[in-house]
């Protein structure tokens, strides 16, 4: 069982189950459910980050470099209509989220080794 990898069944699903229990027997097997809810959380989280980018580090961090340039907008900034500030606007969220992700993933694995010990 220990060298079973994550999301491949344990066992087989009988086929004497009516299609709705097949399927929802196939949902718990494969942890569709908390995909999906990762998912979500996910989702919202990226929402999170975005905002605080986009609505507290931007204009904290970047307003008085931004007044110098004469720019309202990171995003805006531009070189013969290629939105470039777009482009480091995203890196940016980017690099928040992958360290919130990292940090997070960190901590549950972390606590997963204990578990196991």
């Amino acid at each position: 069982m220990a060298d079973t990898p994550i999301g491949a069944p344990t066992d087989p699903i009988p086929v004497n189950l009516t299609v709705t229990q097949q399927f929802l027997a196939f949902l718990k097997e494969y942890g569709v459910i908390g995909l999906a809810i990762a998912v979500v959380i996910g989702g919202k989280l990226n929402a999170l980050v975005t905002s605080i980018v986009s609505d507290l580090l931007m204009p904290l961090v970047f307003q008085p470099l931004l007044q110098a340039a004469h720019v309202e907008d990171i995003r805006s900034l531009q070189i013969g209509g290629i939105f470039y500030g777009r482009v480091i606007g995203a890196a940016i969220d980017f690099l928040i989220v992958a360290i919130v992700v990292f940090f997070i993933a960190k901590k549950i694995l972390k606590e997963q080794v204990v578990k196991k010990k």
